[in-house]
């Protein structure tokens, strides 16, 4: 089936997909809420970013990689007190949602975890000690 009865194919300008690139690059805007505002597909949306016509400020190399990397992290089980999961002074930051757009953890046996946009540290915790079982 091509599509939904009585639904054509639109045509996007070469600007128009200039300006709903760049709303999609914008920090804290998901794509999916921009291809909702246009009644498109998202799949269109990360095409377009792909192609350095509609998406020149990543072709330019004007995105901001600095802070940007990996950082090793080790994880230790800690006893923690009673009637607690975690220790008191991560018990504090648990629901602090994390200012990264992407975390990726890998795990030494080859697992991995990927978030992406902001969340809570404690799903990162959960899912992290859910691998380490």
């Amino acid at each position: 089936m091509a599509g939904k009865k009585g639904q054509k194919n639109r045509f996007w300008s070469d600007e128009e997909k200039r300006s709903i690139c760049a709303q999609a690059s914008v920090p804290g805007i998901s794509i999916a809420q921009v291809a909702r505002r246009y009644s498109m597909n998202t799949n269109l949306i990360h095409k377009w970013l792909k192609d350095p016509r509609f998406a020149p400020e990543v072709a330019e190399g004007i995105v901001d990689d600095e802070g940007s990397g990996f950082l090793p992290v080790e994880i230790e089980r800690v006893a923690s007190l009673p009637g607690s999961t975690h220790p008191p002074i991560v018990q504090s930051a648990l629901h602090t949602p994390l200012s990264a757009q992407r975390v990726e953890i890998t795990l030494s046996d080859g697992r991995r975890i990927l978030v992406e946009g902001t969340t809570t540290l404690s799903a990162v915790l959960a899912l992290v000690e859910g691998l380490i079982v």
